[in-house]
């Protein structure tokens, strides 16, 4: 893996829809210099596209270097590995089949050299769903994706912050066919793979894990749904058999409400909203986005394309950057070696840092 004179881990970062806030976000990301300390980072997208929203940023002061080997990188700079040479459109806030096409080139570059070893890390930033769609690329996003190229069963889409973990048994499904994707035999397998990544990726070494019902109240018993009684309960009783510290299923409205959360070392959800919901409303911190059972390690900020913002050049990088960091600690607790790789601007906001390199202060003086 990685083999770089200064042992820093190699974060990819793929560039995400290209009418998107992905590249103002990954450009004020690595815009502090600081971060060069605990990654070398490489962007795959183009120097083009690259260079459009740094002329977009005026005030950031921004500067990488084009490489053409994806195994060679400039440990004291940022690293551009253009994917594709040919000029293109860039429309930033409109959804175009450009955008989405860029995006998933940006992604399968990153992703194939992450699976090659190439990377010790992967970071994505946001694709559309409709956009991406192709005929050779079916997917409903990174997740799915990923789980197909590392040819593994099962994958989890964990959310991480500073307080709270949540995990998900169905992931972009329409609400009237969770149910019928929710088996014994997938909560088994997300819980398995949780326990591990708990343990392996966050140092846990014996996590607890809370499991939520599906159904209002968690069935009472039967009356509101027989899931509960005739999936949930029997796969949290197999799981207990394997060594899994997993309880429930606990009601969620009362579970999130009361704080009950706190004393778990993560959460399973059923369904999307149902577990990200209350992990957007009460995560401290910045969400990450980070794919469990794969052998690479991925992560992305837990924001979307954000359209409505894109081109304006206030899109808030904090969560990217979060990433960045999650992606770097999980990389160093597979190594454990907990302290080198440690978030030096964990208490400082993005707007300090911001004004900051906009100042041009030193910061380890503040």
């Amino acid at each position: 893996m990685n083999s770089n004179a200064e042992n820093k881990p190699i974060i990819g970062i793929s560039c995400g829809d290209t009418n998107g806030i992905g590249l103002e976000v990954i450009i004020k990301t690595l815009s502090d210099a600081r971060m060069l300390e605990i990654c070398t980072p490489v962007i795959f997208a183009s120097n083009k596209v690259i260079n459009f929203y740094r002329k977009s940023l005026p005030d950031i002061n921004f500067s990488f270097m084009s490489v053409k080997d994806s195994s060679r990188m400039n440990p004291k700079q940022v690293n551009a590995y253009n994917c594709w040479e040919e000029d293109m459109e860039i429309n930033p806030g409109q959804i175009t089949a450009d955008g989405g096409k860029y995006a998933i080139i940006s992604l399968t570059v990153a992703a194939e050299a992450l699976k090659a070893g190439k990377l010790d890390g992967l970071v994505t930033a946001p694709i559309h769903k409709k956009n991406i769609q192709s005929d050779t690329f079916n997917y409903l996003g990174h997740t799915p994706y990923l789980k197909n190229l590392f040819e593994v069963k099962d994958v989890v889409m964990f959310m991480v912050a500073e307080n709270m973990r949540v995990a998900l048994v169905t992931e972009h499904l329409p609400l009237k066919d969770v149910a019928q994707n929710i088996s014994k035999e997938s909560i088994l397998s997300k819980l398995l793979l949780m326990n591990e990544s708990l343990k392996k990726d966050f140092g846990i070494n014996k996590p607890k894990i809370a499991v939520l019902g599906l159904n209002p109240h968690s069935g009472d018993e039967g009356l509101l749904g027989k899931e509960e009684e005739e999936i949930i309960r029997p796969a949290i009783k197999d799981a207990k058999q394997k060594n899994i510290l997993c309880f429930g299923p606990y009601p969620s409205d009362a579970f999130f409400a009361r704080g009950q959360y706190e004393k778990f070392d993560a959460v399973l959800a059923m369904y999307h909203d149902q577990g990200l919901i209350p992990f957007k409303s009460l995560a401290h911190g910045e969400g990450v986005n980070y794919t469990a059972g794969i052998k690479g390690i991925r992560t992305s900020p837990d924001h979307g394309v954000a359209f409505d913002i894109a081109g304006k050049g206030i899109a808030d990088e904090s969560s990217f950057r979060e990433a960045i960091f999650t992606a770097v600690q999980i990389i160093h607790n597979r190594k454990e070696n907990s302290e080198q790789y440690r978030n030096p601007l964990k208490k400082m906001s993005a707007a300090v840092l911001r004004n900051a390199v906009d100042e041009k202060i030193n910061l380890d003086e503040n």
